[in-house]
């Protein structure tokens, strides 16, 4: 049975109710129950909890809504209503028979059959027109939609027909206001999203697309859909209007645009404190061995088309990185085209938001790269994209202390997503941080 992993609550000394199984706790027997206790500490708008064991996250989830403080409010205005909505994957068969035969033959993993809004497919899908999610809306209103990605292993574009979306916070903290016609969220993040209800009653379209940056992968077509109805004596046209400019699967641009427009509010409300002075340390032993790599054990040209084949052969081992008690962590993550695997990975840090810092294309250069990193009002976040054939620069406080897991926030044929794979390819790692008592 699984554990629960509430994702970007940082559960501050309290590791042993993060959720991921064989890391942070046994698995839940059946029969059995587990009391979680969830502390909350700086997070503030919208994260979510799921299942951690293999992939049982796909069905198990939910959303996790974080009110201001009593005396405080929005650093916007306070809207009229407000929604959850909750992206997720839809398979046909049995999923867990399907990822157990796929990892012992070392095929490809199981890929979604439909995309959901809020458990149904919508009208796209000839199962599921009757039972469509519908929000009712009134003109005029603003309204704040709590937005998550809980689809299993794919990015998704999410866009809602004739009406701009004005994102003001990414995994539970805010962000200076982004209005775009778009979003794209990869899996596990939240977004906190103000809708505007301005234009001629009617009804409309929301929907979600795949993004896709695998080389030798089609796209798979899917189109999840939910619709917003106005309030009021009108009539409906005769089918809701689609948001077409909804980005097309593999269009790279858009979701490197909207990435890069995410910075945080940084102003005496809600400041940042980028660590600046960065330092690492390894200097205590235990059953896992403190030997995790600072740097990948062989260098090559990480982005390459081709490659010398020993390269794909890495080694499995459980390491990991030991940190002083607040030491100030810089970690880069290098995309890499090693068996055609090029393409976009989100990462995850449990018990810890981060820094996004930087990022760019092809192989990081420590000397030339660092001079592009914002300092000044990097977004904060659980969870982040390293791009397609390029590579993403974080930075963290540690000042969580106890075990933590880091890993890809969607899983593939070689990481079922507990922390702690291998070490040649960065899928899991381990963070100790010692404390500070």
């Amino acid at each position: 049975m699984p554990g629960r992993d509430m994702h970007g609550v940082k559960q501050p000394g309290n590791s042993w109710s993060d959720g991921p199984v064989f890391v942070t706790q046994c698995p839940i027997q059946p029969g059995a129950n587990f009391t979680y206790e969830v502390i909350f500490s700086d997070e503030e708008g919208t994260l979510w909890w799921h299942a951690h064991s293999d992939w049982t996250r796909a069905t198990i989830h939910g959303a996790i809504v974080i009110l201001p403080k009593e005396g405080t409010t929005y650093p916007f205005s306070h809207p009229d209503g407000e929604d959850v909505i909750v992206l997720g994957s839809w398979y046909t068969g049995d999923l867990h028979k399907e990822i157990n035969e796929d990892m012992e033959t070392h095929a490809d993993i199981p890929h979604s059959s439909g995309y959901l809004i809020n458990g149904e497919l919508g009208d796209f899908s000839n199962c599921s027109r009757g039972t469509t999610y519908r929000w009712s809306v009134d003109y005029g209103k603003t309204y704040l939609l709590r937005i998550v990605n809980a689809v299993v292993d794919d990015e998704l574009f999410f866009a809602i027909a004739g009406h701009n979306l004005t994102v003001v916070g990414l995994d539970g903290s805010y962000i200076k206001p982004v209005e775009m016609s778009y979003i794209m969220l990869s899996p596990g993040n939240t977004a906190d999203v103000l809708l505007t209800t301005n234009k001629p009653p009617g009804h409309y379209y929301m929907a979600s697309r795949q993004f896709l940056t695998e080389k030798e992968a089609t796209p798979d077509g899917y189109t999840g859909s939910a619709i917003i109805e106005y309030t009021g004596d009108y009539n409906f046209s005769s089918s809701p209007i689609f948001p077409h400019y909804l980005p097309q699967s593999r269009d790279m641009t858009a979701a490197v645009t909207f990435m890069g427009l995410m910075k945080s509010l940084a102003n005496e409300d809600y400041p940042v404190s980028v660590p600046m002075n960065i330092t690492t340390k390894m200097n205590v032993s235990g059953y896992y061995t403190t030997d995790f790599p600072d740097w990948p054990l062989v260098m090559y040209n990480f982005t390459k088309d081709t490659f010398d084949p020993h390269l794909a052969i890495s080694d499995q081992g459980t390491k990991v990185k030991v940190l002083n008690y607040n030491e100030s962590v810089e970690i880069i993550f290098q995309g890499t085209a090693l068996l055609d695997g090029a393409a976009v990975h989100p990462m995850h840090l449990h018990g810890y938001a981060f820094y996004v810092v930087g990022m760019g294309q092809g192989n990081f250069n420590n000397e030339t790269d660092p001079v592009t990193y914002n300092l000044v009002d990097p977004p904060k976040v659980n969870t982040f994209i390293v791009p397609r054939n390029g590579w993403l620069a974080i930075r963290f406080i540690a000042n969580n202390p106890v075990g933590r897991s880091g890993h890809r926030a969607c899983v593939g044929p070689e990481d079922k997503g507990d922390g702690f794979k291998r070490v040649g390819k960065v899928f899991g790692f381990g963070i100790v941080t010692l404390s500070g008592i």
